[in-house]
């Protein structure tokens, strides 16, 4: 596997295919080296356990194995790396900080296109998550049974795979405008062989101040992302009844649950 990592155009064949399929004639016209040069290099990268082939017809189809390659990103990356580069006075223009970020995931049973649907939708998305919704000019809003009102804003939509939003929330009330939190939403079609291979990939990135925000923040995502994974298939087939979810009280003990 490092022998066959060694070479930089295997490593921008795998950079090619770490995220979709291409023929072998596709990733050839992507170099300016011979066909036979690059069926030569993916054999190597086939055998090394970091490709996958699929025969389609007459011609064959590759994709990268990502998991192959934990544990060896460490190893192979330059010492030097995590280094800023010296005497760079370009720096003192700018502001940077760090911030904390709560990352949820979970995969469902329907599509790319079906799954960002439901988070772009209204209908469908009132349908699984139990609660009436609003979409109107990329602005949502909802009020969940305890009656915590969410709103925000879809500051950017990349159908089927990226939303970008900022959002806030208040129990009993509506949220102050101005101090929004930021959140990253991507949908990914799961890789062939998996359980779902038709399914899709849901990953959230949501940006946190505090250790006691990141902590809520985990608790709402992942109830968020349960109901979509236990919902979504029917919520996406409007012959299918779902009922809406009766009210119900916060506990003060445990915030958002």
């Amino acid at each position: 596997m490092l022998a066959a990592l060694a070479s930089p155009i295997r490593r921008e064949i795998l950079s090619l295919i770490w995220d979709g399929e291409l023929s072998a004639g596709e990733i050839a016209a992507a170099f300016p080296v011979t066909k036979p040069t690059i069926s030569q290099h993916l054999a190597v990268l086939r055998n090394a356990g970091l490709v996958v082939s699929t025969a389609v017809g007459t011609s064959r189809r590759y994709r990268a194995v990502p998991g192959a390659l934990r544990g060896l990103r460490g190893a192979l990356s330059a010492p030097g790396k995590w280094l800023n580069a010296d005497d760079a006075p370009e720096r003192d223009l700018s502001d940077t900080c760090v911030k904390p970020v709560v990352v949820a995931s979970t995969d469902v049973e329907t599509s790319q296109d079906v799954t960002f649907t439901a988070f772009t939708d209204p209908v469908v998305y009132s349908r699984w998550l139990g609660v009436p919704v609003t979409i109107r000019d990329r602005r949502f809003a909802c009020t969940m049974e305890w009656g915590t009102t969410v709103r925000g804003r879809y500051e950017l939509v990349c159908p089927p795979e990226l939303i970008v939003m900022r959002w806030d929330f208040e129990d009993g009330n509506i949220p102050v405008p101005g101090d929004e939190m930021t959140g990253y939403l991507r949908i990914r079609p799961l890789r062939e062989g998996t359980s779902m291979s038709d399914g899709a990939h849901v990953e959230v990135h949501q940006v946190v101040e505090s250790t006691a925000q990141a902590e809520f923040m985990r608790g709402a995502w992942a109830l968020v992302l349960g109901r979509l994974k236990a919902g979504v298939v029917r919520a996406s087939d409007p012959r299918s009844a779902m009922a809406g979810r009766p009210d119900r009280r916060k506990r003060q003990d445990q915030p958002g649950s």
